[in-house]
């Protein structure tokens, strides 16, 4: 079934971005403007995961697999922007 959001294909995301989300390092110093920025996409990161497990437990596959999406968004964005270090293409879409 391609148009389901099944328990088993949130779970498998939920891990992807748990693992990427503990694995990333800022990778800019903080001086550098661009730290604010990091801080910022980590930030988003973390608030969006939160939001997904959020729905999730609500029972609300469809907006938690939309927040899980996000999530991954800001991290991936970091990581291509340089301003997370990313190496593992697992988990990251630019590492």
């Amino acid at each position: 079934m391609k148009n389901v959001i099944t328990v088993e294909k949130l779970e498998k995301y939920f891990k992807i971005t748990r693992e990427a989300l503990e694995k990333l390092e800022i990778a800019v110093d903080e001086r550098s403007h661009l730290y604010v920025v990091a801080k910022d996409f980590l930030t988003m990161a973390k608030s969006y995961f939160q939001d997904a497990e959020y729905y999730y437990k609500k029972g609300d596959y469809v907006t938690a697999f939309a927040a899980l999406n996000y999530a991954h968004g800001f991290i991936d964005a970091g990581v291509r922007l340089g301003v997370f270090r990313g190496e593992d293409n697992r988990l990251f879409a630019f590492g």
